[in-house]
């Protein structure tokens, strides 16, 4: 018998998850092949896993675990990988379980092994797939100078089994998969003495919330983050990508995230590697399921949080080596949420697909989160994006108004100059697997027998969650409770198999309140309504192995989840598909992911406790008919709507989008580590600002907008250095701009869109329009005049070359008819008989003579620095009329990456600036970071351009 691995020991676990609990089998007695039923057995590097391929003539792709919560056993891995080369023969004599695998084969699905270059000729595929997600799908152990050491990697079974399809022959994609290594440890006898040394006494605790990839207490812990570090040589580096290529048929690339560069030896050294998960377990994991953190002093969070965007940017880089022209990019999960802007940022044309695998929240939860804006922008940089039920979607697009100001619905988001379309795609389970793996492995049987034997005469209620509070496991216990209390028939006539997994680290406190909160409910449960010879409850907080796993939900009477906050709960699935012969309900709570999907379970709501209650009795009392009714449509379901299916669907739906909305009009939002970097090289800068709707934000009345102390205190700043030549180009007259403006006496001023200027230290205005004639404005003020008298909140503002009539004030849909009706008179009088324009504004029309706008002033500025052009040009605008400014900027010869022309608003229009900012406070903000003062949003930017964030910073 293969001895288990002695248990690591942990100074914080709970005496609820001790190993003398967790290591209880649910089956006594019961160990197949030799081993032990919870310790797991590393497989050996190169090894594959048992992933039974749709299609038996494909190509084995990636082999990794397939299920979240066991790890193969050896002699399985060996087996399968004997079967990848050879099938065997006696396969075809097991009649039942051939039949469903030819059932649930997908080889002869419509359209599946279609080549989308043939399918969609205009979006010049290449063919070429890249999948980026958090983690690659193995444990990876570092033994410096020799091979590596790849385990199976606990988590998302079903997104594996996902790239393991697009990886095979099955699949017309070439694919790539992009991940982080993980959190590495030293291969067993690595360790360099050095780190054994400088080893702490206690490690600390990993994170809790960092589902969905669970901690198994009877497996050695990540080894504790060490003084010197991890050093990764290039050799190293390159070992295990051809390792990850060359032992497991698809090609996956690593992302490496590191803490230090030796320059000198191009090594990589790694220390705090629980760093990298901070921001999206603490904050977007926790406020995402409806929690929220305890109150601190935000520094934590600040600092987690430019590591988050550090993190996001790595990938992007590492994406960017190996994309080619035509490449599809498919981004999972919120570890990644700004990644989509990154990449949009630097391949403008790059096509997206994201996929939320977690719930996102109401707009009254998510706008709590201090990054709530970041996440948003990162997200929508995507040309699709998928989420898990139709209530999610609508949260999103929801948010994308409320808290950006898009326009959305539930068909997309209309952001950045394009369409960001929003779907729904419920993910599935691999089928064929799962049915090889319940109902062809004989150990299957022999625990099913031994659990019948235990629970003789007993309906069996089973259960399956992780140590997390919003598995709802705290309500199935309290419900079970009332359950027996009203329905007294039922005592010692039933049991409930709760298995707990425990959670991932992260609040020691909360989570320890939370085990002792399970651990009492289940004692109270067991002392009102258990004996001597029986106990109603049977709690095992621990993994389970495989056998034990199919062979609960095979043999369970009643399948039982009561998530109060879930993403795409998969064990409901494979229950389904366990229950093939059995036909036992399925009690769903309907905050569940698959809620919306499983419409023949009983869906419940977990906080009515009564309501479960009476659920499990209906359960327990239904007819054989009823049952074998509501089994079949889930059973249809879950095959039909299996992962490969998912793949294809979301895939499908993606191209489609592409070739049906124009994506080449889209303004990325602003890549401000880009402008940060290239602002500290530049020896010679030049800066043009908008001042309405650009430093100020739009209000009715106009003589309001003035700047506030924060804005003229950050201009003041930009302007003192003597490298930077600042300039407000606005359409406000001489006199505002002056009242304002005027003691900045560093600032250069245009008045009236360019019509007078003020240089930088003078007290004298340049009038450009000197000569013009002004006749026309006599002709201008009588139409004005006419709109004004019918157009009640509506004035006329008088500037000394240009006229503007303003209906701020109107009601907005008449203010706007009537302006309509007003350019269309002047356009058809006035200016066919004077050489002037009619330019729309912010709720106003402006007349001004046909050579005086802001590209002019622009072309000036750029021309006046001769044969020494400037390094940086930063211009920004709102309005049409700052769109002269960005084609004059276009026009020039200055290199493209030295212009920054940068469109502000919400709105969703057509601009010929290259970048996108939403609000004024984001100029200010985007200002304050080259001034060296980056608020809490700009610390992910000093990170990428310094290596880490000064403390000053935080």
């Amino acid at each position: 018998m293969a001895a288990p691995r002695p248990e690591p020991k942990r100074q914080d676990t709970h005496p609820a998850l001790h190993p003398s609990i967790t290591s209880v089998p649910v089956t006594p007695g019961v160990h197949t092949e030799g081993h032990s039923a919870y310790f797991s057995n590393d497989s050996s590097a190169g090894e594959e896993q048992d992933d039974h391929q749709p299609d038996p003539d494909a190509t084995p792709g990636p082999a990794w675990n397939a299920n979240s919560y066991f790890a193969p056993k050896e002699e399985e891995e060996r087996e399968h990988r004997r079967k990848s080369r050879a099938p065997s023969k006696g396969d075809a004599g097991d009649h039942n379980g051939e039949d469903l695998l030819k059932r649930l084969s997908l080889a002869n699905e419509s359209g599946q092994n279609v080549d989308p270059r043939v399918a969609h000729p205009g979006l010049n595929l290449s063919g070429g797939l890249i999948s980026a997600t958090f983690c690659v799908p193995y444990n990876v152990k570092f033994a410096p100078g020799n091979e590596w050491e790849l385990g199976s990697r606990r988590g998302t079974s079903a997104l594996f089994d996902s790239f393991s399809y697009l990886a095979s022959s099955s699949s017309p994609w070439n694919h790539t998969l992009v991940g982080w290594t993980g959190e590495m440890e030293y291969a067993p006898g690595s360790v360099p003495i050095s780190e054994i040394t400088n080893a702490p006494e206690h490690p600390a605790p990993l994170n809790r919330a960092s589902a969905p990839i669970p901690v198994n207490p009877n497996v050695k812990q990540p080894q504790p983050t060490h003084n010197e570090g991890m050093r990764v040589t290039p050799e190293d580096r390159v070992r295990l990508e051809k390792q990850l290529e060359r032992d497991h048929g698809g090609k996956i690339v690593p992302v490496w995230l590191t803490d230090e560069k030796d320059e000198e030896n191009d090594t990589y050294i790694i220390k705090d590697q629980p760093r990298w998960r901070r921001f999206a377990d603490k904050e977007l994991y926790t406020l995402f399921h409806y929690k929220t953190n305890e109150p601190a002093d935000g520094r934590a969070a600040r600092k987690s949080w430019a590591d988050y965007y550090r993190m996001n940017k790595l990938f992007a880089d590492r994406i960017i080596e190996i994309y080619k022209p035509g490449d599809v990019v498919l981004i999972h999960d919120y570890y990644l949420m700004l990644l989509p802007s990154l990449l949009r940022q630097r391949l403008p044309n790059v096509y997206i697909g994201f996929f939320l695998h977690i719930p996102f929240p109401s707009s009254e939860f998510y706008r709590c989160l201090s990054r709530r804006k970041e996440i948003l922008e990162g997200v929508l940089g995507a040309n699709m994006i998928g989420f898990q039920s139709y209530s999610y979607s609508r949260h999103f697009a929801s948010c994308c108004t409320r808290i950006l100001g898009f326009d959305s619905s539930s068909a997309g988001v209309d952001a950045y100059g394009a369409h960001v379309a929003i779907d729904v795609f419920p993910i599935g389970i691999n089928v064929a697997s799962t049915a090889q793996a319940a109902f062809k492995d004989p150990a299957v049987d022999d625990k099913i027998m031994k659990i019948r034997e235990l629970y003789k005469g007993k309906k069996i209620i089973v259960g399956r969650d992780r140590l997390d509070a919003v598995r709802g496991v705290g309500q199935k216990l309290q419900a079970f409770e009332i359950f027996l209390e009203r329905y007294p028939q039922w005592e010692k006539n039933v049991v409930l198999i709760q298995i707990t997994s425990p959670g991932n680290a992260g609040d020691e406190g909360a989570d320890d309140k939370y085990v002792n909160k399970i651990s009492d409910l289940v004692s109270k449960i067991n002392g009102d309504y258990g004996s001597l010879s029986f106990t109603p409850v049977q709690h095992y907080p621990q993994y389970l192995s495989k056998e034990e796993y199919f062979a609960l939900l095979r043999i369970a009477d009643v399948g039982l989840i009561t998530s109060v906050r879930d993403g795409m709960n998969t064990t409901s699935l494979e229950y389904v598909i366990c229950q093939k012969d059995n036909h036992s309900p399925l009690i769903l709570s309907e905050f569940s992911g698959t809620a919306g999907s499983l419409g023949g379970a009983i869906h419940v709501n977990p906080w009515d406790l009564g309501g479960v209650a009476d659920a499990i009795n209906q359960a327990l009392t239904t007819m054989s008919d009823d049952k074998e009714i509501q089994h079949e449509k889930l059973y249809n379901h879950v095959v039909t709507n299996n992962i490969h299916s998912w793949t294809n669907n979301y895939l499908r739906r993606l191209l489609t989008n592409l070739s049906s909305f124009d994506q080449t009009n889209a303004t990325p939002a602003l890549d401000k580590a880009k402008l940060l970097l290239q602002y500290r090289r530049a020896k010679r800068r030049l800066f043009m600002f908008d001042y309405d709707g650009t430093l100020t934000p739009i209000v009715k009345d106009p003589q309001s907008a003035i700047p506030s102390d924060r804005v003229i205190r950050t201009l003041k700043t930009l302007a003192a250095d003597p490298s930077n030549s600042v300039w407000i180009i606005s359409g406000r007259d001489q006199a505002f701009l002056e009242e304002w403006m005027g003691h900045i006496t560093e600032l250069g001023l245009s008045a009236e869109h360019g019509c007078f200027m003020r240089h930088p230290r003078s007290e004298d205005w340049e009038n450009l329009a000197d000569a013009t004639d002004m006749s026309w404005q006599n002709d201008v003020m009588e139409v004005f005049n006419y709109y004004s008298e019918r157009t009640q909140g509506s004035f006329i503002e008088r500037k000394k070359v240009a006229l503007t009539w303003h209906y701020r004030r109107a009601d907005p849909e008449y203010g706007a008819f009537q302006a309509r009706a007003c350019q269309k008179h002047l356009d058809s009088t006035v200016a066919k008989k004077y050489d002037v324009e009619v330019m729309t504004g912010k709720a106003n029309l402006e007349v001004r003579p046909r050579f005086v706008n802001k590209g002019e002033i622009a072309k000036k500025l750029v021309k006046a620095y001769g044969d020494q052009p400037p390094e940086f040009v930063l211009c920004l605008g709102d309005d049409f009329t700052d769109e002269d400014m960005f084609r004059s900027l276009r026009s020039s010869k200055l290199p493209i990456d030295h212009v920054y022309s940068v469109t502000v608003g919400a709105s969703s229009k057509q601009t010929l600036a290259s970048w996108h900012l939403l609000e004024p406070s984001d100029v200010i903000s985007c200002i304050s970071l080259l001034n060296g003062s980056a608020d809490a949003g700009n610390v992910g930017a000093v990170a990428v351009v310094e290596g880490t964030v000064p403390e000053s910073r935080l």
